[in-house]
């Protein structure tokens, strides 16, 4: 039985996206469910947008999403090296064999003269831009000659004339393209360096790579493999095309309109990793049941490119990929939220710190944030009044009551009512059955007093249970700042 090699090969042209940590997601999950390996490759043959530095991020990316691979950078492995910037001299071999075979030939026209061509083209108006074949029939001599005068070339791709390519793709079926549509394109580059469509055949050949798992955007450049497979006489892998991600409503790609585009963008805002994972599982690939929740060993266990959707865009639906992050949030134990919270604001150097204040009391704050926390940058706000007075606004204050007199009455006799609770009866139970005997008493009505009383302590409309925070914060803390409110509205 043939072993399944699946491989992601990123180009360090800059930083992943969420749609990539997909791919790289669906080429682990079909690896490991059939006992094989994924392989990292980096593509770097593009110097001229090579980003320097970019290569470890997407590696640092893949793993602080909890993926791994069996062979690439950082782990070895038998197919060494993983960068195609040091495997120049099998990509020429490979190329002056397809010369050879008369599937590829010399080029050795000028950039000048290139930009010349394409120009009269576009001035035609021709619905594309191609190479016009020009050395495609050069006669052996004259290339001969051309190449002891050390004339610079490139080596292009002949493609065949009136000929279907075909290929069935795992997800989408039957697919076929005209070989008058596709273009004389180059292999090797002038520098020594292959293009993209060279070098991600040989090395997916030569690492027994069996499943080709990219984005629908790859395509149009699936017709070119299959002939240089054709002319090397090897077997072609299976290839599927995944959907492509765009935003809810829109019809091309993730926009930072939007929020993050960038996966570690994702996670500085404070997504977890398994919540972002989860999300990316299900877009695309369809369990076949009503399950959303998923570990990564459970979505390994199903994965299939059976249920993997025939279609060429899937909608990235932020307010779906919230409610992950929150449910993931809600079933942290507490120490481990207090852990992954100060892990993150160490990492990604987030201004507040949980770890500047006690622990233990830290601990019962979060205990009454939790359910509400969706995002990590979320935590500021929603604990900065347990650790700091807050900014009170007079208007807010007022409008709970609709009367700056009441509102000074509600502030004045709840102020007179805690001074009176001793210290060992300062507890939520004690707190919130003496406060609604005042509320009756007074005959204020529970909105507008407690409201107020909430304001006044957090600055804020919407917040955990009143008497939750009031038994939390301590006494004297709660008279000041019921006294602050007082003077506003006084």
């Amino acid at each position: 039985m043939l072993q399944v090699r699946t491989r992601m090969a990123p180009s360090p042209t800059g930083e992943y996206h969420p749609g990539h940590i997909r791919t790289v997601l669906y080429n682990y999950a079909l690896a490991k469910k059939n006992k094989g390996q994924f392989v990292i490759r980096i593509e770097d043959t593009d110097q001229g947008r090579y980003v320097e530095g970019s290569a470890d991020r997407i590696l640092d990316i893949i793993t602080d999403y909890g993926l791994s691979w069996d062979e690439g950078p950082r782990v070895g492995g038998p197919y060494e090296p993983y960068f195609q910037s040091q495997r120049l001299d099998i990509y020429k071999k490979y190329a002056k064999e397809l010369v050879d075979k008369g599937h590829a030939y010399y080029c050795f026209c000028t950039p000048e003269r290139l930009a010349v061509m394409r120009k009269e083209q576009q001035d035609q108006k021709l619905p594309v831009t191609k190479y016009d074949r020009k050395c495609r029939n050069m006669s052996e001599v004259e290339v001969e000659k051309k190449l002891r005068e050390g004339v610079s070339y490139v080596i292009r791709q002949k493609v065949p004339d009136d000929t279907i390519i075909s290929f069935t793709d795992e997800i989408l079926g039957a697919i076929s393209f005209e070989s008058k549509d596709i273009e004389d394109g180059v292999l090797l580059k002038s520098d020594g360096f292959p293009t993209y469509h060279l070098a991600v055949v040989i090395d997916d050949h030569l690492m027994n790579v069996t499943h080709i798992l990219r984005g629908c955007d790859w395509i149009p450049s699936t017709p070119k493999h299959i002939l240089i497979y054709k002319a090397l006489g090897w077997n072609i892998p299976k290839i599927a095309h995944l959907p492509n991600l765009k935003e809810v409503g829109g019809t091309s790609k993730l926009s930072k309109r939007y929020g993050a585009v960038e996966a570690r963008g994702f996670l500085e805002e404070g997504y977890l990793p398994e919540a972002m994972l989860n999300f990316l599982m299900l877009l695309g690939w369809n369990p076949g049941t009503d399950k959303e929740i998923f570990t990564l060993e459970e979505f390994i266990q199903e994965f299939s490119l059976s249920r993997v959707h025939p279609t060429d865009l899937v909608a990235f639906d932020r307010t779906r990929l919230l409610w992950y992050n929150a449910y993931y949030i809600r079933n942290l134990s507490l120490q481990n939220l207090y852990d992954r919270l100060s892990a993150w604001v160490d990492k990604y150097d987030f201004e507040f710190k949980l770890q500047d204040y006690p622990k233990d009391y830290i601990l019962e704050v979060l205990k009454l944030v939790q359910d509400r926390l969706h995002v990590f940058k979320e935590i500021k706000e929603l604990v900065l009044y347990f650790l700091e007075d807050p900014t009170i606004n007079k208007d807010q204050l007022i409008k709970q009551s609709k009367s700056a007199v009441l509102a000074a009455n509600i502030l004045n006799s709840y102020k007179t009512l805690f001074e009176e609770i001793s210290e060992p009866d300062w507890d939520r139970e004690n707190l919130d059955k003496k406060a609604h005997e005042l509320l009756s008493l007074k005959s204020y009505k529970p909105k507008e007093a407690f409201m107020t009383i909430r304001v006044a302590l957090t600055g804020l409309e919407a917040t955990p249970p009143l008497f939750d925070i009031i038994g939390l914060l301590k006494k004297e803390i709660v008279l000041g700042r019921l006294q602050s409110a007082l003077s506003l509205v006084s």
